[in-house]
C-alpha cells in the first residue's frame, strides 16, 4: 500500500483582490487522493502564512502549496527554502511573475492542481536582499514607491495597480545609486533599480526578459531617469520583452551586490513594501529551492 503524502496549501482568500472561497472545493475534487493526504489553511494577515508553514513542517508536512500571489509564495517559500521541504505553486494573484515564469497554468486552476499530482521538481535559484528572501523580483526607487503606495490603498488587483501608477509617476523623483556588481562600481541616476531573479513582474511585462530562475545570476535592471511622454515607449518595451534591446533600461548581471542610495526609504521584496535603510546587499543562491513544476 502506497503511503501517503501530507501537503498542505496555504490559501491567501483576497489574493489579487477576489475571494477564494471555492479554491478548497477544487483542490478537494482534483488532487490526487490516493497519493497525498491533503489539509487546508487560509492566512488572515501579512505574515501569517510564514507562522502556519512553520507550524506545519513541525507536524511533517513534506509539501506546502503556496495558493495565492507574489508575496504569498515568498512567505512561503522563505520557510520552504530554511526547512528544505518542496513547494507547490496555485497561481492567485493579480500578477503572478514567478510562477509565470516556472509555467504553471494561470487561469485554468484544475491544470494548475493537476500539475500537482504529477509531483515533477525542479531546482530554482533563491536570493537575499539584507537577509530577507525573494524568489522574482526586488527593488528600489518608483516600483518600491508605489508598492509602499498600493499596500495602503483598499482596492486591489490590476485595474487599481494601473491607475494608482498612472497618478504617482508625475510627482516621482529619480534617484542617485551607487552599485557594487561582482566588484565593478556603477554610479546611476534612475526611475528605478530592480534585481530581477525572474524575466517578469506578472501580467506578462518583462523587466529583463532572458533573466533566469536556474542559471545563479541576478539581472540589475536599471530603468533610466525620461521624460513623461516617454512612459508608453517603456509600456510598451516591457510589455514586448525587448528591454535588453530598449535604451530607457540597462541590465548588469551579477551574484554579489551593494547599492547605496541617499537616504533611508521604502524597498519592495516580491512585491511586498518595507522599509530599509541607505545601504542593501543582495547575493544569489543558486538552486536552492524545490518547487512542483509543469
Amino acid at each position: 500500500m502506497q503511503v501517503k503524502i501530507n501537503i498542505l496549501f496555504v490559501i491567501n482568500p483576497i489574493s489579487g483582490g477576489k475571494a477564494k472561497s471555492t479554491i478548497p472545493t477544487l483542490i478537494d475534487r482534483y488532487l490526487d487522493k490516493e497519493k497525498f493526504n491533503a489539509n487546508f489553511r487560509l492566512t488572515e494577515y501579512i505574515g501569517h502564512a510564514t507562522e502556519i508553514v512553520e507550524e506545519a513542517i513541525n507536524k511533517n508536512f513534506d509539501i506546502i502549496v503556496a495558493a495565492g500571489g507574489d508575496g504569498t509564495i515568498n512567505e512561503v517559500a522563505t520557510k520552504v527554502l530554511e526547512h528544505k521541504k518542496i513547494m507547490g505553486i496555485i497561481p492567485l494573484g493579480s500578477g503572478n511573475g514567478l510562477s509565470r515564469f516556472l509555467n504553471i497554468p494561470q487561469r485554468n486552476l484544475k491544470e494548475a492542481i493537476l500539475v500537482i499530482n504529477n509531483l515533477k521538481t525542479d531546482k530554482i535559484d533563491s536570493a537575499t536582499f539584507n537577509n530577507k528572501s525573494f524568489f522574482n523580483l526586488a527593488g528600489l526607487g518608483f516600483d518600491a514607491h508605489l508598492s509602499s503606495a498600493f499596500s495602503k490603498d483598499k482596492k486591489r488587483g490590476l485595474a487599481g495597480y494601473v491607475k494608482l501608477s498612472l497618478k504617482e509617476v508625475f510627482s516621482y523623483n529619480d534617484e542617485i545609486y551607487n552599485l557594487n556588481i561582482d566588484g565593478v562600481e556603477y554610479v546611476r541616476k534612475a526611475f528605478a533599480v530592480t534585481i530581477a531573479n525572474s524575466s517578469q513582474y506578472g501580467n506578462d511585462v518583462y523587466i529583463s526578459p532572458n533573466a533566469s530562475v536556474k542559471d545563479g545570476l541576478l539581472d540589475v535592471c536599471i530603468i533610466k531617469p525620461f521624460s513623461i511622454i516617454k512612459l508608453p515607449i517603456l509600456s510598451y518595451v516591457m510589455l514586448k520583452g525587448t528591454a535588453e534591446k530598449s535604451d530607457m533600461i540597462e541590465i548588469i548581471k551579477g551574484k554579489n551586490i551593494r547599492i547605496t542610495r541617499q537616504k533611508d526609504g521604502p524597498v519592495h521584496v516580491d512585491g511586498e513594501p518595507l522599509k530599509m535603510g541607505k545601504e542593501i546587499e543582495i547575493a544569489v543562491n543558486p538552486l536552492s529551492l524545490e518547487v512542483i513544476v509543469p
